[in-house]
């Protein structure tokens, strides 16, 4: 028995939609950006390479934290507590699941995704070609209600980034120093604090299963300062792509060589 639009008890209409607008807009440039975003991730954790520029202390966060023996020297922040393992596994391997399971969880990503990958709906008035709806209840989309738990491991690394984020204030003859990957670093940093804390997850936990604010008079204020990040949660999930986007580009130009970084002081 067909379902959904196609439901016996449902209108039949033979056109798709008879939407006259560009509907088709929306769901085309997000699932191009998520794409690329996706691609472009995928090439810099295989190639294991430039993530480092050790003169100016700039470590790309697609890279960070750098835990494995493998890491060139200076960008192991924290230690070299993996050993070495088979050189096709990207040594930011741990960076990339513990991000990739936060940002494909998320309800803001899951939505652009339905809708711009798999058309479930694309847009409001346009029939989704799937024939049934299961929800997330099966593998692999059972995994996106453990959002939460990513959120703990997200928040862990927007840390480390802003300490990667302090340490790039290293001058290049010692003492303190800025350049121009310092302020790109920098403005990943607030991209990437902003997407997390606006996580419906982090105003869950925040202000979640309080009988009375009046009793937690701290976490009201959290609660009330998250609440108004949260509506500008996917326009900070899709900057914070570019911003990690530009960061590494330049910490990659910087470490291959390709440019020299412009100093402001020392």
């Amino acid at each position: 028995m067909k379902a959904g639009v196609g439901a016996p008890d449902r209108a039949q209409i033979t056109e798709r939609t008879y939407r006259t607008d560009r509907w088709w807009a929306y769901p085309l440039s997000t699932g191009g950006i998520l794409l690329f975003f996706t691609a472009y991730a995928l090439v810099r954790y295989f190639m294991n390479d430039h993530y480092w520029a050790a003169e100016e202390h700039y470590l790309t966060p697609m890279y960070s934290p750098c835990v494995n023996a493998a890491c060139v020297p200076g960008s192991s922040h924290f230690g070299e507590f993996i050993p070495t393992y088979a050189s096709w596994i990207p040594i930011g391997i741990i960076t990339f699941l513990v991000l990739l399971g936060f940002r494909a969880t998320c309800y803001y990503y899951r939505k652009a995704a339905y809708r711009s990958l798999m058309f479930s709906p694309a847009a409001c008035a346009v029939p989704e070609p799937a024939k049934k709806y299961s929800g997330e209840r099966k593998f692999p989309y059972v995994l996106t209600n453990g959002h939460r738990y990513f959120f703990y491991a997200a928040l862990i690394f927007a840390c480390i980034n802003i300490y990667d984020a302090v340490l790039a204030f290293h001058g290049k003859n010692g003492g303190i120093g800025m350049g121009l990957g310092t302020i790109i670093i920098l403005i990943n940093v607030v991209a990437l604090v902003a997407y997390t804390l606006s996580c419906h997850a982090c105003r869950h936990i925040i202000g979640g299963k309080l009988k009375s604010f009046s009793k937690h008079p701290l976490r009201y204020r959290y609660w009330q300062f998250v609440s108004k990040l949260n509506p500008r949660h996917g326009q900070f999930a899709m900057i914070s792509l570019f911003t990690v986007i530009i960061t590494d580009a330049y910490i990659m130009a910087v470490s291959a060589d390709w440019i020299t970084d412009l100093r402001i002081f020392n």
